[in-house]
């Protein structure tokens, strides 16, 4: 099984074969439910037959375009590839890819109809992901308008931005979110870390940043944990913690908080799952999600 598949209608299956051989695809012959199993099971889709058909059967299916699949429609003569879902989420490249088939790519993405990135192709190019995905939006505007700065960190640093500076980061399924006791240790908070991760199977490097609130700022023993972890902390603030009502019972509702370790983990993740309820681990918690 590949990460991408065609979708045909019965009469276009020979054609579609022939295209999921070149780009080393799956063929799933359309249905009714064709477009059900491929979300779920796909990260892109090609889609060859009249757009109405696809878009009627996408609809119910589209939530959010940093997890849905990437989905582009091929015309039924072949001549052209429009991604309708994810341009900047793998359907231009996948476009693009078609064309060595001689199907002519047709892309709408404003940034690239004028030659210019976008903040979600940055990040591909340098193997990183956007953190803060409500940005992009601003950031990608501003980038038709003229250049927009880009600017390298290199740790131990403190980053404080606005909502329409895309901050990114390295690659990572996982979100580790972390409270503490004033005056916590580095070694208690990197010990607690190595055994949360233990316990769920997961690798360092599967960790995309570690978060915890606004108010541990000026605690040392976490940012020297986070920087010996080679990760990178993420302060979230209040509203933003708030926006999520966590699992496991808290004492943060003592500073105004639903929660530290479970909301902060929650509002960075991808998908807004818990997948390690929070941990008590002496003077530290310690919560999981992706």
């Amino acid at each position: 099984m590949t990460d991408t598949v065609v979708i045909a209608l019965e009469r276009f299956e020979e054609e579609a074969k022939k295209l999921a051989e070149m780009i080393d695809a799956d063929y799933l012959r359309y249905s009714e439910t064709a477009f059900n199993s491929a979300f779920e099971s796909y990260r892109e889709i090609a889609a060859l037959m009249s757009a109405g058909i696809a878009v009627r059967r996408l609809a119910p299916l589209i939530k959010d375009k940093w997890t849905d699949p990437c989905v582009v429609v091929i015309s039924p003569d072949l001549r052209f590839a429009i991604p309708v879902l994810g341009g900047h989420h793998g359907g231009n490249d996948l476009a693009r890819k078609l064309s060595e088939a001689g199907i002519t790519p047709v892309i709408t993405t404003a940034t690239e109809t004028k030659g210019l990135p976008s903040v979600e192709g940055i990040a591909d190019s340098v193997g990183y992901t956007v953190l803060n995905r409500d940005s992009t939006r601003a950031v990608n505007s501003a980038i038709l308008d003229g250049d927009v700065p880009v600017y390298t960190l290199q740790g131990p640093a403190i980053a404080i931005t606005g909502p329409k500076v895309s901050v990114l980061v390295r690659e990572g399924e996982y979100i580790a979110g972390i409270g503490c006791r004033k005056g916590t240790t580095k070694e208690e908070i990197t010990d607690a870390v190595h055994q949360s991760l233990n316990s769920a199977s997961i690798r360092r490097e599967e960790v995309m940043v570690y978060a915890t609130t606004t108010h541990k700022q000026g605690e040392e023993g976490l940012t020297d944990a986070v920087n010996e972890l080679g990760g990178t902390l993420v302060f979230v603030n209040d509203s933003a913690i708030n926006r999520h009502t966590p699992p496991s019972p808290s004492r943060a509702g003592l500073i105004g908080l639903s929660g530290v370790a479970e909301p902060a983990a929650l509002e960075l993740s991808k998908h807004k799952k818990i997948i390690m309820k929070k941990k008590v681990l002496g003077r530290v918690t310690i919560a999981i999600a992706k």
